[in-house]
């Protein structure tokens, strides 16, 4: 019995962590989803944070794999750029979230997750209209020092960071969205890469849950970028705004 409890435990880790990497590759918000799950499965919310980077970092080498097979093409240069700066800032988020109460966490979780619905809820911007895209080098710093704030938020708590990144690129350098999330994984591995390694160093990592989970979140970062979607589906922003609602007001009071 204990180990069939265990396996369907299993399962839905699993399935979780493909919603969530299919979400956070066509859009993001996907932590807002994998973080309450980890920390109602008991995990101190610390130690949810840092095994949830390592599902993070395997769905976004498979979403990097799955652009890359499409053929995507993305500005080598300045994704590397991006990628550097946020390396320097997700160190330093990194550090500060390791050090944080859990009960302090967990209510700045909830103020996040309350601010990204309303983001959701509110932002009427259609990025799917074709611009021309802005690669001057005004624009490549702006966006090179974005990305190294956008480090330190996703290297403190990641959730909602999707959302964020898609703000910068579209509307700074005029990318697709297509592009856009192909940028977003690939300076994300960056980052997350070195927030794992903090996590890590800090023991603040459940490694059996957290390569569970980057099994699932693997999967759906590798079938999100190779569907190619333009953007979330109406009725999944719909849900995820209820449920995290919902685990906000969780976390916050309870």
């Amino acid at each position: 019995m204990e180990m069939m409890d265990s396996f369907l435990e299993w399962g839905i880790i699993i399935a979780v962590g493909f919603a969530s990497g299919f979400l956070n590759t066509v859009a993001g918000g996907g932590s807002l989803i994998t973080l309450p799950v980890l920390i109602f499965l008991g995990l101190p919310g610390t130690v949810a944070n840092g095994t949830n980077r390592v599902a993070i970092l395997s769905q976004n080498f498979f979403a990097v794999g799955g652009f890359h097979s499409k053929g995507v093409k993305i500005p080598i240069r300045y994704t590397i750029y991006l990628g550097l700066a946020s390396l320097a800032g997700g160190i330093m988020g990194a550090l500060i979230a390791v050090d944080i109460r859990d009960e302090l966490f967990n209510r700045i979780l909830a103020v996040i997750m309350v601010v990204v619905v309303l983001t959701i809820i509110f932002d009427r911007n259609d990025v799917r209209t074709i611009r021309p895209e802005k690669l001057e080098t005004k624009n490549q710093l702006i966006g090179i020092l974005s990305f190294f704030l956008l480090g330190i938020y996703g290297g403190f708590i990641q959730a909602g960071i999707g959302f964020l990144v898609i703000a910068v690129l579209t509307r700074v350098n005029h990318f697709s969205l297509v592009k856009t999330n192909y940028v977003k994984v690939m300076a994300a591995i960056v980052y997350t890469g070195a927030a794992v390694v903090v996590f890590a160093i800090e023991d603040k990592i459940v490694w059996t849950i957290g390569l569970i989970l980057a099994i699932g979140q693997g999967l759906g970062g590798w079938y999100a970028s190779r569907w190619s979607v333009v953007k979330g589906d109406v009725w999944i922003k719909r849900i995820m705004v209820v449920a995290v609602i919902g685990l906000a007001i969780k976390l916050w009071f309870f």
